[in-house]
Parts: C-alpha cells; structure tokens; sequence
C-alpha cells in the first residue's frame, strides 16, 4: 500500500470506531477491517492499526487542539491532527499525503490546510489545556478517579494512557514457565516471567501467536497478571465445586480448573452462549475437562436457588465500566452507549445477591471487577456486607499469603491493581466468607 492509502484506510476505520463505538470495541471494529480486505500485509496492518491507537490514546488533546483551530473534531480532522502533534510529521509531507493518487485522500480543504499550519510544529501538551484534557480523563470520570487515586492521580493517568504489554499464562496441567520460556525463544519472541503471577509471562513487543504451535495445544493463554491474580485468590483445590458466576470466555475458569488438576467441578456461568462456547473451546485444548458450562438467562437463574448452598468458593467478575482496561482499551473510556455507572452499580448490586446464594456456609465469595473506580467496587462491598451479615471479608493480605506465599503488592484489605502501581490492568477483588453452618442463617 502507498502512504496516502494507507491513512485513508487508519481515516476510515477511525470513522468506523466513532460510529460504532457504543456498541463494538476498536480492536472488533479494527479486526472486521481488515478481514474483509485480506489484500493488506502485515507491514501495513501493523502502519495503520499504529496510527489508529494513537490517534485515540491522544483524543482527548487532539479535539482540544482541533477546538482551538476551528474544525469539527471528526475522523479525518482527528487523523490530520495526530499525524501533527502526536507523530510530530512535517507539515509538508502530511499535505503530500493528501490527494497524491486514486487511494489517497482527498486533498486538503481551505479550513484544512489553514489548520495545518496552526498545528505545525505543536506538541500534544499546552499550558492552557486542562488536567484532565492532558490526562485523557473523560469529564464524567475525574471525580470519580481522582477519589481513588488521590494525589497519585496523574500518575496513574499517565501509565493508563501507556499501551499495554501483553501478558499470557502457562498451563501448569502441561509446562512450566521455564518450558514457556523455552518454547516463545523457539518462536523467536522474547518474554520474562511476570513479577506476581507464578504462571504469568510478559513479552517484548507483540506478536502474533494465536496460530502458533503452543496455542493450539493449549500450553499458553493471552490473560493479564491482573486477571491471573484474581483467579488465584480463589484459593482453587482438587475436589472443590467452584462456580465462575460471570465467566465470559473463561479466562479465569481455566486458572481454578488447572489448580484443582482435574479433580472436582468449576461451572462456568454466562448469560451470552457465545461467551461460553468460546469458553469450552478454551478448556477442551487446554486439556481441561473439569469444567462444565451452564447458560443462565439472568443472574436469577432458577438454576441459583436449585444449587443454594453447594459451592465451596463463588467468583463474581462482575459487569463494570472496564475502567481498569483503558489502557488496553483507550476507545472504551468515550463509548457510553452501555449502562452509566448507577446503572452498573445496580447490575452489581444485584449479581452479588443472587451468586452468594450458592456459596456453602464456610465458603468464599469473591467479587472481582476490572474496574478502578469505587462505586463500582468498596462501595460495592460496604453495601452488600451491610445486606448479607452472614459473611465477612477476608483481608486479602492474609488470603495472599494463603494462596501464593509472597509478598501482597497491596495494603488491604481488599486487592486494588493499577497499570501506574502495579503495572497490571486495574483489577478489583474482595474475598468473602460465609459463616460456618452454626452460625450462618440460610438465604431466601
């Protein structure tokens, strides 16, 4: 592809991603691009997908920049000024890039040009900007973040709006993570173990591996450190019954299924059949054949009451705003087509009251979020302990050292995760217990 074809391509999928960002995540968006146009190489997928990601990881300053010069901030506009402050392109060459040949864009208009050379020569950042415009912080979530952060705030902004490393995860059912070592050297990838997860490997640069060897016979899975540790407070034992109440493509059933080495039972639970099927794929080359899938049509399932009491350890990964995920997922911070946050604290609200039914008295409750906001999670805690006096929280350090036998990287009494602290996703996760069966009131 030419220079200017390829812009025109990152244009129209930036189009596509503002069009549907309420509905379809960037990388769906990216990924159906180019799939339906199998003619554009690596190299060039690799160029355009570079320009796309920056030009949202900078929005925020980009529609500043673009208020200040006088154009609507839209795909094209938002592109040009990327291409500007953000790669810091001379000015001449973006112009060349412009109405060159048949793929290219059309050339600039007057509007264009003249806020082409009001943007030459300008950096992202400005003086008068605003904290939160230069910290790429939506207006609804400052508050909100800045309560949790604290005078970390910008810190932790800033490692958000850092790409995020790609994490994968040994099967310890088959390799080690020496063996993992091993076999990403023989691919020719570069990787270190991660610093908390004992199963976790980090690479140098991304890859492509879906359809290497190793992925296929299911001696490694994409999954944060983050989403790993959660996993693993669980605290997972052959012969267990675990339930992964909201298990999506099972990411975390595989964890606990893998620490009870085949003995025992994890159900995971989804109401989105897609979800689960992606899940069963995932456990049956994983080699993993002690999880079993159950669709449920709400979180009042009757399938919940029918198994009241059975479980020894309930994990809630709970819908939330995905806050934790920015990082990975810089579009998702500006779609708010889904539910607001008083909507999701209801959804959480109530997912929790409906899972802890299962739990058998002495039994655990985890409820995990990959949010870093706390109405989404101690807020949500604080209420349900309020509702539910049959359980207490754990204090994670003492859960940490249980499981894992290290150092916890957190205070307590819950696990908060952050990309500034922890170099993780933001990950939520409370331990609950219920009271053995002396003590504990049975649930309605």
């Amino acid at each position: 592809m030419t220079p200017g074809a390829r812009l025109q391509a990152a244009i129209d999928i930036t189009g596509n991603i503002d069009r549907r960002r309420n509905f379809v995540p960037a990388d769906a968006v990216v990924h159906q691009y180019f799939k339906t146009r199998r003619y554009i190489g690596s190299k060039d997928r690799r160029s355009i997908s570079e320009t796309v990601y920056t030009a949202l990881r900078h929005r925020s300053r980009i529609d500043w920049w673009l208020a200040r010069v006088g154009l609507e901030p839209e795909a094209r506009s938002r592109i040009i000024a990327t291409l500007l402050i953000a790669e810091q392109m001379d000015p001449q060459k973006v112009e060349g890039l412009f109405g060159g040949d048949r793929f290219s864009p059309a050339e600039l208009t007057k509007p264009e040009y003249k806020a082409l050379k009001a943007l030459a020569g300008r950096t992202a950042d400005h003086p008068e900007m605003p904290e939160h415009i230069r910290l790429e912080c939506p207006d609804w979530a400052e508050a909100p973040l800045r309560r949790v952060f604290g005078d970390r705030f910008a810190r932790e902004m800033d490692a958000i709006n850092q790409p995020a490393p790609v994490d994968l995860r040994i099967n310890p059912m088959k390799i080690t993570r020496a063996e993992g070592l091993d076999l990403l050297k023989g691919l020719g990838v570069e990787a270190q173990e991660t610093r908390l997860s004992p199963w976790g490997l980090r690479l140098s640069g991304r890859h492509a591996l879906a359809d290497s060897s190793p992925f296929k016979q299911g001696l490694l899975e994409v999954q944060d450190e983050g989403s790993q540790l959660v996993a693993a407070l669980a605290g997972a034992k052959p012969g267990m019954q675990i339930v992964d109440f909201c298990a999506g493509a099972g990411g975390k059933a595989l964890v606990m299924a893998a620490e009870m080495k085949g003995k025992g039972r994890v159900v995971a639970c989804d109401v989105n059949q897609q979800r689960l099927d992606r899940a069963g794929e995932r456990a049956v080359r994983a080699d993993l054949h002690n999880i079993e899938r159950r669709l449920l049509e709400t979180e009042r399932d009757p399938w919940v009451k029918r198994h009241k009491l059975k479980f020894d350890r309930v994990l809630v990964d709970a819908p939330c705003s995905g806050s934790g995920t920015w990082r990975r997922n810089p579009d998702a911070r500006w779609g708010r087509g889904g539910p607001d946050l008083e909507e999701l604290t209801t959804i959480q609200n109530n997912v929790l009251a409906s899972a802890c039914r299962l739990v058998r008295p002495g039994g655990r409750l985890l409820y995990a979020t990959c949010s870093v906001l706390a109405e989404e999670d101690e807020d949500c805690i604080e209420r349900f302990l309020a509702a539910q006096p049959d359980f207490r929280a754990l204090d994670v350090r003492e859960v940490w050292a249980e499981v894992l036998g290290t150092p916890c990287p957190v205070e307590g009494p819950y696990l908060r995760l952050s990309p500034g602290s922890h170099d993780t996703d933001g990950f939520f996760c409370a331990v609950l217990e219920r009271a053995p069966a002396e003590e504990a009131a049975a649930p309605a």
